[in-house]
């Protein structure tokens, strides 16, 4: 028999996870720029090759950015390869 347990959510996947509040504020951060490049590939429709170039990072670094391996991308270099896309990057810091 198993028991099934419900546990409502902070609204933050990350706390919820139970990562530290930095952890989570640095995974969250990670997360909102790996999706927004993703988004800015697929709406210039760039090819792999072009996305890579414009990104200025190999094709194989480009997959890992694709699959989501955020692991593997530090906040400084998400933060240079959303400037390299065309986004303007803002830090906002907002009382806990």
């Amino acid at each position: 028999m198993t028991t099934e347990y419900i546990i409502e959510s902070s609204g933050d996947v990350f706390t919820d996870l139970g990562f530290t509040t930095e952890e989570a504020n640095l995974l969250r951060l990670r997360a909102q720029l790996i999706t927004e490049l993703r988004m800015r590939i697929s709406r210039r429709n760039w090819t792999h090759q072009q996305a890579a170039m414009q990104l200025g990072i190999e094709p194989e670094r480009l997959s890992d950015l694709i699959r989501g391996q955020e692991e593997q991308f530090n906040i400084d270099m998400l933060i240079t390869l959303a400037t390299r896309a065309g986004c303007r990057v803002e830090l906002e810091l907002l009382p806990a």
